[in-house]
This record gives C-alpha cells, sequence and structure tokens, in this order.
C-alpha cells in the first residue's frame, strides 16, 4: 500500500464528464488499495470569470484580501462537486478546503507563502479510509483569513502535502502528456521528456514553460519530492518524471522555453558611484517585485544605465518605486518596454560543452532575429528579442538543439 497525492488543474475538471474521468482515475488507485489525497484548482475559466466579476464591481481595484475570500471559492465547488462524483462510485470519500486540510501561510495576500501543514485532519481522514480531496492554493493566516498562493498555486499545495506525509508518488496532472523539450503547441517537432532533474524542471518553470509552477518544483527540490507529469485524457500513458538525479546521460540542452509575460525597465543616466544599485534593488524589494535579468552599463562620464526585467503585472509597481527615489538616485529618465518576449535555452548538460551561446545566436542569426538582452547561468542562457519574432525564434533555437 502506497500513499499517493494527485493533483488536477482546471481543465481536468472542467465540466461533469472530466469529473467523471478523474473521479475514475481516483478509484483505480484506491482500489488497489493505496492512500490517496487529491488536490484540486477551480473549474474551467472559473478562477478568470470570478476576477472579471470582482472588477466590474470595483473597477478601481478590489483589496488583496477581498480577492482571496472570491477566488478561493473556485476551488470550494470544484472539490465538492469531484467529492460528489466519487459518492456516486460508492467509495467514502471528504473534501477539505486549505485550512481544514492545515495549511498555515504568511499574511502576503495573493501571493501566500506556506509556512506549515498542520497534518492532524488529513492523517485522521486517511486513517478512516477516505478518499481526502483538497481545494488546492489556499491556506489561512494568523488573523484567520484566507490567502491564496497565486497562479499556479495548486501545484505548490500538493508537493506541500506529499513532502509533509512523506508520500510515495506525486503525480501533477494536466493538459499535456508530460514535459516536452518545448511548447508542443508551438514547436511541431517538440519531444516529449522520460526525466527532467528538478534544476532543469525549475529553471524552465522560471522561464515560461507553463507545465509546472515554479515554486512547485523548487519545494519539491528543497524536500526531495519525486514528480511525474501525466495527462488527466490519457492517464496511462506514461509521463515525465521530475527529480534529482536522472539515469539518462546528460544532453546539452533539454528544453526550450518562451516568456511572453515580460516587461523591460531601464534607468537611464544614474550617477556611476557605489550604492546606487543597492538604492534600486532594495527599495524594489520592499515593493514585493521580483527582478529577473539585470545588466548594467559601463560607465561614461560619471554615469550608468541599469536595465531589468519584471512580469508585466509588476512593471507599474516597479516604475512608481523608481520614481519615489528619484531626488536621491538623480537619474535622467526611466524607459520600459513591453514588446518584447524571453527565448531561453535549459541544461546541465552545458556546463561542460563550449559554444552552446554561440550555437544559440548562430539559430537566431540565421532566422535574421535581433537579440536586444543576454543573460546567462550555468544551466541556462536566455536572450530578449522582439515579441513579434519571438514563436520564430522559439522554433529557430529548438531546432537548432533538439532533431
Amino acid at each position: 500500500m502506497a500513499l499517493i497525492v494527485k493533483k488536477f488543474g482546471g481543465s481536468s475538471v472542467a465540466n461533469n464528464e472530466r469529473l467523471f474521468n478523474v473521479a475514475r482515475i481516483i478509484e483505480k488507485d484506491y482500489k488497489k488499495g493505496n492512500d490517496v489525497i487529491v488536490v484540486v484548482s477551480a473549474q474551467g475559466d472559473t478562477t478568470d470569470d470570478l476576477i472579471a466579476q470582482a472588477y466590474s464591481v470595483n473597477p478601481n481595484g478590489p483589496s488583496k484580501r477581498e480577492m482571496d475570500m472570491l477566488i478561493s471559492a473556485g476551488e470550494q465547488m470544484s472539490i465538492s462537486l469531484l467529492a460528489m462524483a466519487i459518492e456516486t462510485l460508492g467509495l467514502p470519500v471528504v473534501s477539505l478546503l486549505g485550512w481544514q486540510a492545515g495549511f498555515v501561510t504568511d499574511s502576503h495576500y495573493s501571493i501566500a507563502r506556506i509556512k506549515r501543514i498542520e497534518s492532524e485532519r488529513l492523517r485522521a481522514e486517511l486513517a478512516k479510509k477516505n478518499i481526502v480531496i483538497v481545494a488546492g492554493f489556499q491556506g489561512l493566516n494568523k488573523y484567520d483569513d484566507i490567502t491564496t498562493f497565486g497562479r499556479g498555486g495548486s501545484d505548490t499545495s500538493a508537493v506541500a502535502i506529499a513532502a509533509e506525509l512523506k508520500a510515495d508518488l506525486c503525480q501533477i496532472y494536466t493538459d499535456v502528456d508530460g514535459v516536452y523539450t518545448a511548447d508542443p503547441r508551438i514547436v511541431k517537432n517538440a519531444k516529449k521528456l522520460d526525466e527532467i532533474t528538478h534544476d532543469e524542471m525549475l529553471e524552465l518553470a522560471t522561464l515560461g514553460a507553463q507545465v509546472l509552477n515554479n515554486r512547485s518544483v523548487e519545494m519539491a527540490k528543497k524536500h526531495g519530492v519525486e514528480l511525474e507529469v501525466l495527462s488527466s485524457l490519457t492517464p496511462d500513458v506514461k509521463g515525465t518524471i521530475v527529480k534529482e538525479v536522472v539515469s539518462m546521460e546528460k544532453t546539452i540542452i533539454r528544453g526550450v522555453a518562451k516568456d511572453s509575460n515580460v516587461s523591460r525597465i531601464s534607468i537611464v543616466g544614474l550617477a556611476d558611484q557605489p550604492g546606487i544599485a543597492f538604492k534600486v534593488f532594495n527599495r524594489l524589494a520592499q515593493a514585493k517585485v521580483n527582478v529577473d535579468i539585470i545588466l548594467q552599463s559601463v560607465g561614461r562620464d560619471g554615469t550608468k544605465d541599469i536595465t531589468f526585467t519584471v512580469t508585466k503585472d509588476q512593471c507599474d509597481a516597479a516604475i512608481e518605486s523608481i520614481k519615489a527615489l528619484s531626488d536621491s538616485l538623480k537619474y535622467k529618465h526611466v524607459v520600459h518596454d513591453e514588446s518584447v518576449c524571453k527565448i531561453s535555452i535549459v541544461g546541465t548538460g552545458m556546463e561542460t560543452h563550449p559554444g552552446v551561446a554561440a550555437k544559440m545566436f548562430e539559430a537566431l542569426y540565421d532566422a535574421d532575429i535581433n537579440i536586444q538582452t543576454i543573460s546567462t547561468s550555468e544551466i541556462k542562457i536566455s536572450v530578449l528579442v522582439d515579441i513579434k519574432d519571438a514563436e520564430r525564434a522559439l522554433n529557430a533555437v529548438h531546432d537548432k538543439f533538439i532533431h
């Protein structure tokens, strides 16, 4: 007997037909004698519909606390409906909201972090031989307010439960049957991977691959949770295993990712002196703005420029933070550009293979695509290109490395 944690996304439970499909997947593992905990997202477009309704009531922007109260209702609907579907199969089941399952979080509404899971209720329900259905992406803070974890947070809920209860298997069901070398909807020659390391998956998730939430992969790596990514529509098809060490020989490039949710911000004419970068990024950190690529120009005539990227939804907050420092920084001006896209290659094998960057740049040159910005690490290379060239760039780079 094993403990299996399964997570199903919104598309997997979008309607009654799919609810019963998921119920039968759960039934199959339960009848083998396994303990089963299931984490579920809101059905289909429910979250988006709730957000739209909120802004129709308050066009100026609802508070994050009230938004968490509202959008957490989507998961409450899906867990109860799935539990009802499982009941029709004659199986014992109980649905739990995040707080009932013991999720204790900090108080950063809409982007809350899990502090701990008080797992007594989960263990008690498993001891009763119940199938446990848990609302993903939500918990409770010290004020007894509902908090949510941000987009993709149900993945994080599932991994957190698997880590806390030391589950034998954590399966993430999506609308694709595994992790591919690129988005198969854009790149026709994309290939499904049998295995991928936590580090490679974390980079791909952070860089725009939408198969797994990056926070969930980070947590899986930290706690040694092995993941399997597979499709709820073809559950018998072997998926992709995400784990610390893969058995296959290292390939140079494991995947290529595209991220269109990028804004580039440049602060022009900063004083070329110590402490300037600290002032800029400390202010951004205080505003909870996550910064990705950072570039600083060589100082000329006593000034320098700093360029960095943020997600589009944090662009305004970043610019406001910088403008608040205008008196102390005394820069010339701030410019931003949202018509950019980040193309990245990821692979632990590039550490020991020279010439990877040159090969990537050659692919973009051959496709007549201009590179605006370059950023590198030990296992990734990212470039910014014009958003109109994004899909061509993704295909060109993928074809160069993966055949």
